[in-house]
């Protein structure tokens, strides 16, 4: 009899680790089943306000694989199969499925079961009109509502919020996002910089209200009308983006231990502390390589790491998944925004003693006609210098730069050494010092 390995979720973390499985033991070693609730597998959730905004025509262009591949694989993947228990002494779970309910026995187990919105505990807020936006069945429903619609209101200021307010704003819904904190982004970026994003935003017509909690969501007949903070905004379609928490209710009543951020704890291969039983995603928690504790993000490409990682090991070959540093991008209309590392308050709330430097620039030469500004904020650890975190706001092509800043910071080096990196130059590109240079030396100035 092969072993059995039971998946449990469908998108990116489970489905890279029975892919990666799968590659390095056949059926006859290896028995993999894998259950997702939702009618979908192996799909892009961040490519949805996409298709809202009608960037992406198709909803199947957001599915990379189908269950159809998957079983050419042998890969036995049931969609509408929900798991309800899982028993960690007996090695079995607990499904329900269109025709009933059945037991599985397992040898080996992935816990993949991702995350879930957040939803404001307000009046209204079950109505027809409010929405999520987490399955590729949410941003149908959503598209389906925006047609005809005059007004959207966004409840949420981050990276979703911002998405699906573009979106509307792209139908020509005349659009309100509404925010707790003072600014957008407001959890990834220190306040200064939100502020920067916010003013962006807002120049280019968008309403942006912060530092409003919602009342309750006005409805007529069961349906939503508008949301009330200290004003009445209307909206017929109301979209929640308060961010996701860790689906971890299995786990827990199952007695998988979660760690301090409230997720699944791991180690570096995935493993949890129960025998056979592994997690990877958006429930999992990850090492966060400058603060050195365990974090919680919820990005599509951590998902696929982690998800490989646990598979190759479950292949039987060995792997690591080194770490994190919360490297994340958006953009609504012109305006990017990206991050990476730690802000200068998650450092300080780290226990390390920093200072920052921020630079204004531009996204080329400033002489060149598509320039346009760039913010950039680095943060570096005092007496070293080394660089331990980086945020952009600005134009067009600001936003990947980032991915510069990451390399650095993954690869701990100082602001010094960083500045003098020989990078590409060219008017249509930068000025002849990048704004990532200039900005990691001022950093390691006021550091050092």
């Amino acid at each position: 009899m092969p072993e059995r390995l039971i998946v449990v979720g469908g998108d990116a973390a489970g489905m890279s680790a029975a892919s990666q499985a799968r590659r390095r033991r056949n059926a006859d070693d290896l028995e993999i089943i894998v259950f997702e609730q939702s009618d979908w597998v192996s799909y892009s959730a961040c490519g949805e306000p996409y298709y809202l905004s009608g960037a992406v025509s198709e909803l199947s262009q957001l599915v990379a694989r189908t269950p159809e591949q998957f079983w050419a694989q042998n890969i036995d993947a049931r969609l509408r199969h929900r798991v309800t228990a899982i028993d960690k002494s007996a090695k079995t779970v607990e499904v329900e499925h269109p025709d009933g309910t059945a037991s599985f026995g397992y040898d080996q187990l992935v816990y993949a079961t991702g995350a879930a919105p957040i939803t404001p505990d307000v009046a209204g807020v079950d109505a027809e009109g409010v929405y999520s936006l987490n399955t590729l069945d949410d941003a149908e429903t959503i598209k389906k509502a925006m047609t005809g619609a005059r007004h959207g209101v966004v409840i949420g200021g981050g990276y979703i919020g911002l998405e699906v307010a573009e979106a509307f704003r792209v139908q020509g819904l005349e659009t309100t996002l509404i925010t707790a904190g003072g600014g957008v982004m407001n959890r990834s970026l220190d306040r200064d910089m939100a502020d920067l994003a916010t003013e962006q935003i807002r120049r280019t017509g968008l309403r942006v209200v912060t530092d409003s909690r919602i009342r309750d969501i006005a409805t007529e007949d069961g349906r939503a009308v508008g949301v009330d903070c200290d004003e009445f905004f209307p909206g017929e379609v109301i979209v929640v983006g308060l961010g996701t928490k860790p689906e971890v209710a299995l786990a827990e009543a199952a007695g998988i231990p979660l760690g301090p951020t409230g997720a699944v704890a791991v180690d570096e291969r995935q493993r949890t502390a129960i025998p056979g039983v592994w997690a990877a995603g958006d429930c999992a928690e990850a090492f966060h390589r400058v603060s050195g504790r365990p974090a919680n993000v919820h990005l599509g490409t951590v998902a696929n790491k982690q998800g490989r990682v646990a598979g190759i090991n479950l292949g039987g070959d060995h792997a690591t998944f080194p770490g994190i540093l919360g490297t994340a991008i958006t953009k609504y209309l012109d305006v990017e925004i990206a991050r990476t590392g730690l802000t200068e308050a998650e450092a300080q709330e780290a226990g390390l003693d920093v200072a920052a430097a921020t630079t204004t620039s531009t996204t080329t030469a400033g002489y060149w006609p598509t320039a346009a500004k760039l913010w950039l904020k680095v943060v570096a650890e005092r007496g070293s210098g080394r660089l331990l975190g980086a945020q952009i706001v600005g134009g067009p092509t600001a936003g990947k730069r980032i991915d510069v800043l990451a390399t650095g910071i993954w690869n701990e080096m100082d602001g010094h050494s960083f500045s003098m990196m020989d990078l590409s130059y060219a008017p249509p590109f930068s000025g002849v010092w990048d704004p990532v240079l200039i900005a990691a030396r001022k950093a390691a100035d006021a550091a050092t």
